[in-house]
C-alpha cells in the first residue's frame, strides 16, 4: 500500500502554505478501497510503504484499524518509511525516531525502510530505527544511489554483501530490495543472509517514558525536567492571538508559536475554543500552516478544545503523535470509551480531566478516585498505553476570599503525587493561570505565584504544565516578602494572605501591574553585574559591561579571561538554580542569550590577540600553528548550541582548530568530518534527554568503525554518571564528561599530551570503574533476562565465514619446570607492587615510573623501588626462587553454555569429552540503548553442530620458594624483607603469566605469531584472546579448577596445589584458560537468576545448595 502521489502535510501551492488538495478523510476513502480489494483477495499481510509524509501513513494505518473493527480479522501489517537523503529525513520533515514513534500506535509487526537510498546510506537510519521499537526491522534499499542517468549500477554482490552486514550485526529481520534491484540481486541477498540469526527486539524501549513528536520525537520520562507547554495559541487566554485568528491572519499568528518555542515551550497548546469561530476549520487551517514551518513543528502539539470535532480536525492534520487535551467522564463512560478509541487511532496521548457525571473534582480524593476510574478504564477497556495518559487533576483558584478554595493548591499537589505513586505510568499536568485568576491584572503577583506552586508541585509529580513559556519567574529570585506571602496562600498557613497579597500588590506595584525593576544592581561591581545579567536574563547593559571589564587589562590581560572568570560564574549559577528546580528552561535559554551577546562581543578581540600572538612570535610558516585538532557539533535530534559555542570559543583561544558543525548534526557527518580533517578529538554537545540516546550511538558507531580518537561529552543534560554508565563502556578509546567550558582547555591538552595522556586516561577509566558500580548498587530493582532469554541475546559468532580457528603446535601439555626468571623481568608490572606498599602518587604522577615524580610519595617510592632490585637480582643469582608451570591445549566445541574438550581431532562427534568446562551467563538487564550482548565465555568457542574444529587452551604457573624465604626473614624479625619478597613472588608470578601467554599466541598455539607488540601493549590487552581465571569476573565458580587441575595434572606436574576453598598454594600463583577468538573479551557476569543456578547445578550434577554456596556473592536472590 504506497503513499499515493499526494501529502497531508506539505502545500503543493507555492502562494498558500495551508493549502492542501487531498484530506485525511478522502485518504482513509481510498486505502480503505485498496484495504478490502486486497484483503478479499487473500492477502496474509498488509505493508503500508515508501512513507514519504507520516500523515498519510497515519491516514492508511485508520483505515486499515476501521476495517479490522467493523468487517475484517485483524491481519499483520509492516510499516515502511523513506528517508530521502542524508539528512535522515522523510520528505515531509520528520527524523527516523519521530516517524516510528508517530506509526507506533498501529503496533506493526514490522517497521523499517525502504527506497531513496541504498544500503550503505541508510545503515545509520536502519540502526535508529531498531534502537527505538520492539517490533521487528524490515529493510529493502535502493541497488545503491541512482547514476546520472537515473539507473542504478550497484551488483547483485555487492548490495547482498551490505545486507549480510546488517544481518550479522542483529539490525533486520526482513531484507530485500527496491528500486533498481532485480530477481538476481534478491537472490544474492537471500542466499547471502541465509546463515544469520535475525534480530531480536528488544523487550521495551524508553520505558516508563511518554513518547510524543512533531517533526522530531520528544520524552517525557523520569529524568525529564519539568515540560513547557507553550500557553499563548489560544483564543481564550492571549488577547493578540485571538485578534489575529479572529481577522484570518493565520501567518501573523505563526509568530506567536513561533516566539512560544523559541522562548522554551516544548509542546504546543492550539485552542480554537471561540463560539464566533469555525473551530474545526480554524484548527485545520492552522495546523497546516504549522506544518510549512519547521522551526514551529518540531516540537509535538496539544490539540485542546472542549468540542471533540475540533479536536479530530487538529489530528487530521498532524503527522506527529500529539497530545489531546482533554476527554473526561462528565458526560459518562459510554462517551469518554468513544471518545478515547477515537483518540487511540489517531495515535495520540490524551489528557484526563479530573471530572465526572457529578462534577469537577475538588477535593484530594475525590481527585485520586475519578483519575483512578479514568485510568483503569483507558487501559483495560480500550488499551491504551499507560505512559501516554496524562491526568489534569484541576488547578483551582486560591485567594478568592472565600474559605471553602484554601485548600485547592494543596489537594492538587496531593493527589499529584498520589497519582503518580499509583497509577504506573500516567504523567500530571495542569493549566497554571486558573491558580491566581483572583489577582487577574497583577502580573507580578501572579507570576511570583506561578512560581512557587510549580517549584512545589514538581516535587510532587507534576510533569509539565501550560505556562507562558518564558515568563516564569525564579524562585529564589521573588522578593522575600512576597515569598514568603506566597507560600502562605498556597499552603493555606494564613487565613489572611488573601488581604496580606493584595496589601502588598497596592504598595510594592502602582496599580497593581507588574512591578518595575529597580537598578540599584548597577552600583556593584564589573562581576557582580555580569552574574546578575546570566541570571535573570538581561540584555540592557551585557555590552557595556563586558567591555568595561574588558578594558581592565590588569585584571584581566585576555578577553578569554573574561569569558572562563565572571560570565563562566554567572553560568554556574544558573545551572545550578536549574539542577535545584529554582529555574525553568525559559529562564536558562535567555541566561545563555545574554552569554552569547557577551561572547559575541568579546571575540573579535580575542582574535585579535591570536593573530598579535602569533606575530610577536615570528612565526611565518604554513605549517599547522594549533595545538591540535577538534570536531563540536550539537548532536542530531538537538538545535541548542550555546554551550558548545562557548567551549569552542575558548578551546580556538588556547590555540586550538576547532570545526564547529553547528546543531543537529547526523553521526555521519560528525564522524567524517573527524576523519576528513584528521581531528584529535570529537566533541559532542547536547541540551535535551534523546541527545543522550544520540551520544551512545555516536560512541558505538565509532567502536564499530575501529575509530580511536578521544570523545568528550558535554551539556546540560549530560553527566559524569551517565557518561560513566550509559557510554564510555560502548567506546574502547577515552569517553570523558567535561562539566563546563572553563575544564575543556585542560582535558583536551592532557589528552593530547604524549606524557601525560595514558596516565590520564587510566585515571579516568579508574574512575568511571567506581562510578558505575557505585550506580549498579545503587540500583534497588535491577531486572534480569531468564536464562533462555539470555542465550537468545548471547554473543553469536559466524563462524562459517568470520573466523576459523587456528590449530596448536600440540595437544596435551608442557611442563616447565625452572623457568627462566631473568627473561621475566622485563615483564613485571610494577604498579600493584607500589599497591601493596600503599604508594599511590595523584595524577599526572600515578604509573610507574611517573610516580617517582610525585612530591607525596615519590621518595619513598623510589627507594622501595631501588631495594626490590637490589633484592630481586640477588634472589635472582642466588636461584632462591622458581618459576614453574604448564601450558595445555586440547580440540574443543561449545555445547551451549558449556565447552567440551575431547583428546583428538577424531573423537570429536563419536567419543565422550574428557572435560567439561561449564559457563555462566550474563543476566542483568542491560540499557535499552545498548546492543551488547549477553555473554558466557562458552560463546567464543564454536559449537559443536558448526562443523567447525575449535580449541581451548589452559595454563597454572608459580613462583615456588618464596614462604620458606619469608619465614628465614621473620625469623631475622626483618617484616620489611619478608613483605618485599611476597610482593615480588606476586609480581613474577603475574610476568610469567603474561610473558608465556605472548610465547603462547605467537610459538605454542602460533595464532597470532606475527605479533609485534611492546610491554605497555601488552598492560593494555591489545593482543588478541583472552585469559580469564575461574573465580574472577568472567567465570566466578571456583570450583571450575576442580576440573582444570583434573584434566592437566596440574598438581604433580608443578606442585601447585589447590586448598579447601580452591585457593593456590604457593599464594603467587596464576592460572586460567587460554581462548583464541578475536572477538573474546573480558567480562563480567554479574549477578545470576535462581534459573540459572538450577541449570547450572544439574548440569555440574551438584546440588542447588551446594552451587549457591560457591556462587553467593552473585546471586541476584536470597538464598536462605
Amino acid at each position: 500500500m504506497g503513499p499515493t502521489n499526494k501529502t497531508l502535510s506539505v502545500s503543493p501551492s507555492v502562494e498558500r502554505s495551508d493549502y492542501r488538495n487531498i484530506t485525511f478523510d478522502e485518504l482513509v476513502e481510498a486505502y480503505q478501497e485498496q484495504a478490502r480489494g486486497l484483503l478479499d483477495g487473500g492477502v496474509d499481510i498488509l505493508l503500508v510503504e515508501t512513507i514519504f509524509d507520516t500523515a498519510n501513513a497515519k491516514a492508511a494505518l485508520f483505515a486499515l484499524k476501521k476495517l479490522f473493527e467493523e468487517e475484517y480479522d485483524p491481519r499483520p501489517i509492516f510499516v515502511s518509511g523513506t528517508i530521502v537523503d542524508k539528512s535522515g529525513r522523510t520528505l515531509s520533515g520528520q527524523t527516523g525516531e519521530a516517524f516510528v514513534i508517530s506509526v507506533s500506535h498501529s503496533e506493526p509487526l514490522c517497521i523499517g525502510l525502504n527506497c531513496a537510498l541504498g544500503a550503505v546510506e541508510m545503515r545509520p537510519f536502519i540502526e535508529t530505527i531498531g534502537k527505538c521499537t520492539t517490533a521487528y526491522i524490515i529493510c529493502y534499499p535502493n541497488a545503491g544511489l541512482p547514476n546520472a542517468f537515473g539507473g542504478y549500477d550497484e551488483t547483485p554482490e555487492v548490495t547482498a554483501k551490505h545486507m549480510k552486514s546488517f544481518a550479522l550485526d542483529g539490525l533486520v529481520n526482513i531484507v530485500g530490495g527496491c528500486c533498481g534491484t532485480t530477481p538476481a540481486h534478491i537472490r544474492e541477498i537471500a542466499e547471502a543472509v541465509k546463515p544469520c540469526k535475525p534480530r531480536i527486539p528488544p523487550s521495551f524501549v524508553s520505558d516508563g517514558y511518554m513518547l510524543l513528536s512533531g517533526l522530531e520525537p520528544f520524552r517525557i520520562g523520569p529524568y525529564t525536567n519539568f515540560v513547557n507547554i507553550g500557553e499563548r495559541c489560544n483564543v481564550a487566554g492571549s488577547k493578540k492571538f485571538a485578534k489575529l485568528i479572529m481577522a484570518s491572519n493565520y501567518e501573523e499568528a505563526l509568530s506567536v508559536a513561533k516566539a512560544q518555542v523559541e522562548m522554551g515551550a516544548q509542546i504546543l497548546d492550539i485552542n480554537m475554543d471561540d463560539g464566533m469561530l469555525d473551530g474545526p476549520s480554524a484548527m485545520a487551517t492552522f495546523c497546516n500552516f504549522i506544518a510549512s514551518e519547521p522551526d514551529i513543528s518540531k516540537v509535538p502539539l496539544c490539540i485542546d478544545s472542549s468540542n471533540f470535532s475540533v479536536i479530530e480536525a487538529g489530528l487530521k492534520c498532524c503527522q506527529g503523535k500529539c497530545i489531546v487535551n482533554s476527554i473526561s467522564l462528565k458526560e459518562g463512560e459510554d462517551d469518554f470509551l468513544e471518545k478515547a478509541r477515537r483518540i487511540k487511532l489517531y495515535g495520540a496521548a490524551v489528557v484526563v480531566m479530573a471530572f465526572d457525571e457529578v462534577g469537577q473534582a475538588t477535593e484530594t480524593e475525590t481527585k485520586i478516585a475519578v483519575c483512578t476510574r479514568a485510568y483503569h478504564l483507558l487501559v483495560k477497556k480500550v488499551g491504551f498505553n499507560p505512559n501516554d495518559i496524562i491526568f489534569d487533576p484541576n488547578i483551582l483558584t486560591i485567594g478568592t476570599g472565600m474559605e471553602e478554595h484554601n485548600l485547592y493548591a494543596i489537594n492538587f499537589i496531593n493527589a499529584a503525587k498520589t497519582i503518580k505513586e499509583t497509577l504506573p505510568g500516567a504523567k500530571i499536568s495542569g493549566g497554571l493561570s486558573n491558580l491566581s485568576f483572583s489577582f487577574r491584572g497583577m502580573e507580578a503577583i501572579r507570576e511570583a505565584m506561578h512560581g512557587v506552586f510549580l517549584y512545589h508541585a514538581i516535587k510532587y509529580g507534576m510533569d509539565m504544565g501550560i505556562v507562558n513559556a518564558g515568563n516564569l519567574p525564579v524562585y529564589d529570585d521573588i522578593h522575600k516578602e512576597l515569598l514568603q506571602l506566597c507560600e502562605n496562600l498556597i499552603w493555606n498557613k494564613d487565613p489572611d494572605a488573601t488581604e496580606k497579597l493584595l496589601h502588598y500588590a497596592q504598595t510594592h506595584a502602582q496599580g497593581g501591574k507588574k512591578m518595575v525593576q529597580t537598578d540599584e544592581w548597577r552600583d556593584s561591581t564589573v562581576e557582580e553585574r555580569l552574574e546578575y545579567s546570566l541570571v535573570k536574563g538581561i540584555e540592557k547593559y551585557v555590552i557595556e559591561d563586558t567591555e568595561e571589564a574588558r578594558l581592565n587589562h590588569e585584571k584581566y590581560p585576555r578577553s578569554l579571561n573574561i569569558i572562563e572568570g565572571p560570565l563562566m560564574n554567572g553560568m554556574k549559577v544558573v545551572g545550578d538554580l536549574f539542577g535545584a528546580g529554582k529555574m525553568f528552561l525559559p529562564q536558562v535559554i535567555k541566561s545563555a542569550r545574554v552569554m552569547k551577546k557577551a561572547v559575541g562581543h568579546l571575540i573579535p578581540y580575542m582574535e585579535k590577540e591570536r593573530e598579535e600572538k602569533r606575530a610577536k612570535s615570528g612565526s611565518i610558516e604554513e605549517e599547522d600553528p594549533y595545538h591540535g585538532t577538534i570536531v563540536l557539533a550539537t548532536v542530531k535530534g538537538d538545535v541548542h548550541d550555546i554551550g558548545k559555542n562557548i567551549v569552542g570559543v575558548v578551546l580556538g583561544c588556547n590555540n586550538f582548530r576547532v570545526i564547529d558543525l553547528g546543531v543537529m548534526t547526523p553521526c555521519d557527518k560528525i564522524l567524517r568530518a573527524a576523519i576528513e580533517n584528521k581531528a584529535d578529538i570529537i566533541g559532542l554537545s547536547g541540551l535535551i534527554t534523546p541527545s543522550l540516546d544520540e551520544m551512545i550511538f555516536v560512541a558505538k558507531e565509532m567502536e564499530r568503525l575501529e575509530i580511536k580518537i578521544p570523545l568528550l561529552i558535554g551539556g546540560a543534560t549530560t553527566s559524569k554518571t551517565h557518561t560513566a554508565v550509559k557510554i564510555a563502556p560502548r567506546y574502547s578509546a577515552p569517553v570523558i564528561h567535561v562539566l563546563d567550558a572553563s575544564k575543556s582547555v585542560v582535558v583536551c591538552s592532557q589528552l593530547l599530551d604524549e606524557n601525560l595522556k595514558d596516565d590520564f586516561f587510566e585515571e579516568i577509566i579508574e574512575e568511571y570503574e567506581d562510578i558505575r558500580q557505585d550506580h549498579y548498587e545503587s540500583l534497588k530493582e535491577r531486572r534480569y533476562l531468564s536464562l533462555e532469554q539470555a542465550r537468545r541475546k548471547g554473543f553469536h559468532n559466524d563462524w562459517l565465514s568470520d573466523y576459523k580457528p587456528v590449530k596448536p603446535k600440540f595437544f596435551g601439555t608442557q611442563v616447565f619446570q625452572d623457568y627462566n626468571l631473568e627473561r621475566l623481568v622485563e615483564y613485571i608490572d610494577w604498579k600493584p607492587f607500589f599497591d601493596v606498599w600503599q604508594l599511590r602518587g595523584k595524577y599526572p604522577n600515578r604509573g610507574f615510573p611517573k610516580i617517582f615524580n610525585d612530591k607525596a610519595v615519590g621518595e619513598e617510592a623510589k627507594r622501595v623501588y631501588n631495594d626490590a632490585q637490589t633484592l630481586l637480582k640477588t634472589l635472582i643469582s642466588q636461584k632462591k626462587l622458581q618459576a614453574r608451570g604448564l601450558v595445555g591445549f586440547w580440540p574443543a566445541q561449545c555445547v551451549q553454555d558449556d565447552i567440551h574438550l575431547y583428546a583428538t581431532e577424531e573423537a570429536l562427534q563419536s567419543a565422550e569429552p574428557i572435560a567439561k568446562f561449564y559457563g555462566l551467563r550474563q543476566q542483568a538487564e542491560k540499557d535499552s540503548a545498548c546492543a551488547d550482548p549477553y555473554y558466557c565465555l562458552s560463546d567464543f568457542i564454536a559449537p559443536l553442530d558448526s562443523g567447525v574444529h575449535d580449541y581451548l587452551g589452559l595454563f597454572a604457573v608459580a613462583c615456588l620458594g618464596v614462604d620458606k624465604l619469608c619465614k628465614e626473614y621473620e625469623k631475622q624479625c626483618d617484616d620489611y624483607n619478608s613483605i618485599m619478597v611476597k610482593a615480588l613472588g606476586d609480581r613474577i608470578a603475574e610476568a610469567f603469566a603474561e610473558e608465556l601467554h605472548e610465547r603462547v599466541r605467537k610459538e605454542f598455539w602460533a595464532y597470532c605469531n606475527s605479533e609485534q607488540l611492546d610491554i605497555s601493549d601488552l598492560r593494555r590487552i591489545r593482543y588478541d584472546g583472552i585469559r580469564p581465571a575461574p573465580g574472577y569476573p568472567s567465570q566466578p565458580d571456583h570450583t571450575e579448577k576442580l576440573t582444570m587441575w583434573k584434566l592437566a595434572n596440574i598438581e604433580e606436574a608443578t606442585g601447585i596445589q589447590l586448598t579447601e576453598s580452591l585457593a593456590m598454594i604457593p599464594a603467587s600463583a596464576v592460572s586460567g584458560l587460554y581462548f583464541s577468538n578475536p572477538k573474546s573479551k573480558y567480562f563480567a557476569v554479574g549477578k545470576i537468576c535462581k534459573d540459572q543456578v538450577e541449570d547450572y547445578a544439574l548440569r555440574k550434577n551438584l546440588p542447588v545448595v551446594e552451587v549457591e554456596k560457591w556462587l553467593g556473592p552473585i546471586l541476584a536472590y536470597d538464598s536462605e
